[in-house]
This record gives structure tokens, C-alpha cells and sequence, in this order.
């Protein structure tokens, strides 16, 4: 049996990663995300509070599934990562506005601290087409 090479995926449409890592990566027919913040293509921290910032979350993560081919219909699994969880109720309106009745598994967890000191970082799994 083959081994399955990891391909990275990028796109200038989102902001491009700030360490030795890439904005996405495919494995077979498996799309896996790096988390991604809210900062724009041109790398700026978006100004505003959590909803902006969420909104700017999934515009990049639109942005990294558009570039492999895939949209959060696509989605088997949410990772959300939030300073405070009293934000969850706006994250989570924002979160279904995306992905309207498709409803990917999800976790959702309160961390001490995110890059940049950001309120929010959102990272996904998706099922792709293999080429």
C-alpha cells in the first residue's frame, strides 16, 4: 500500500502563516486547516470586538477551503478556540450563519491566550475531492 503524501494548500486570499507551518494541508481526500485569526489577507489584525473578529475568522478559513476546492458544506469537524467563553453565544451565532444547516462536529474550548492576543481561533477538517 502507498503512503500518502501531505500537499500543502495556500492562497494569498487569506493572511499566510505567521510560523513554519501551512495554512492548510490535503491528505488524500482530507483537508486539514491551521487555525486561523483574525487578521486579514495583508496580515492586519482586524479592528472590533468578538464578532468582528469571528467574521474575519471564517472569511479566511472561506478563503484557505476555497483554495483546495472545498466550502464549509465540506466540513466533518470545528475546532473553536475562544479567550472567554462568555463569547460563546455570538461565536456560535456567527459560526451558524456559515455553515446554516450543515452541521460539521465541533469543539469548542477557552484557552488562557491566542496568537496576537486575538479573542478567537477557529480550525477545521474537511472532506475533499481527490484529483
Amino acid at each position: 500500500m502507498t503512503k500518502l503524501q501531505p500537499v500543502p494548500v495556500s492562497t494569498e486570499k487569506a493572511p499566510a502563516a505567521i510560523g513554519p507551518y501551512s495554512q492548510a494541508i490535503k491528505l488524500g481526500n482530507l483537508l486539514f486547516t491551521s487555525g486561523q485569526i483574525p487578521l486579514t489577507a495583508e496580515g492586519e489584525l482586524v479592528n472590533g470586538g468578538i464578532e468582528e473578529q469571528t467574521h474575519q475568522v471564517f472569511r479566511n478559513l472561506q478563503e484557505v477551503l476555497a483554495a483546495a476546492g472545498a466550502t464549509f458544506r465540506d466540513v466533518v469537524k470545528a475546532t473553536v478556540f475562544m479567550k472567554d467563553m462568555n463569547d460563546f453565544a455570538a461565536v456560535n451565532g456567527i459560526y451558524a450563519s456559515y455553515f446554516g444547516d450543515h452541521k460539521p462536529a465541533r469543539s469548542a474550548v477557552e484557552v488562557a491566550r491566542l496568537p496576537k492576543d486575538v479573542l478567537v481561533e477557529i480550525e477545521l477538517i474537511a472532506s475533499i475531492n481527490v484529483e
